[in-house]
């Protein structure tokens, strides 16, 4: 998508470690005419996909996660990173190594939000070694849920997610595919 590479070229800050940092308008500050622009390219890529749910990761997954549900007129869920003292019923849980914070975490759904038959697609906000979109996967697929498709905003598709997910079979969407931060220049 050419708004979001322009965006990501005029805001975004390549940082060491090859870490993007686009808190302008995706992860600590929101632009919600963006993110309703990039919920529709993703409900056009999947319009065909009879998408039942959409799966995210908190925190940073949930606004382009919640404007692709939107527009395709289905529920969103997201997978929490702590489990909270209220959730006593059954949860899905998957780990996953966070590439930029160095952590791991166990996230989460209840049981009762991915059903079996439910067809899903996975939103997040970035791809890199594949890491949350793995435990995503997990987590639908526990469900008995078939994962329809994964779309990201931004891959960065010189690390290992990309192929990942298309050698175990799954449909990749990313409306911008980062090809390198060399220099500390965003390469598409």
């Amino acid at each position: 998508m050419k708004i979001l590479e322009e965006r990501i070229k005029k805001d975004g800050i390549v940082l060491p470690g090859d870490v993007l940092k686009v808190n302008s308008f995706l992860n600590h500050q929101i632009d919600p005419q963006l993110m309703m622009t990039l919920g529709q390219e993703f409900a056009r890529l999947f319009k065909d996909d009879q998408v039942t749910r959409v799966l995210t990761a908190e925190a940073s997954g949930i606004a382009p996660g919640i404007m692709a549900a939107y527009c395709l007129k289905v529920p969103m869920v997201f997978a929490r990173k702590k489990k909270p003292s209220t959730v006593t019923d059954d949860v899905y849980t998957a780990e996953v190594y966070s590439y930029t914070k160095h952590v791991t975490n166990t996230i989460s759904v209840e049981a009762k939000f991915l059903h079996k038959g439910d067809r899903v697609l996975v939103i997040d906000d970035f791809l890199a070694n594949g890491e949350a979109a793995k435990g995503l996967i997990s987590l639908a697929e526990q469900a008995g849920a078939e994962v329809v498709g994964v779309g990201v905003v931004v891959e960065k598709a010189f690390q290992g997610g990309h192929d990942w997910l298309l050698d175990h079979g799954y449909r990749l969407e990313a409306l911008a595919s980062v090809k390198s931060l060399k220099d500390g220049k965003v390469e598409f």
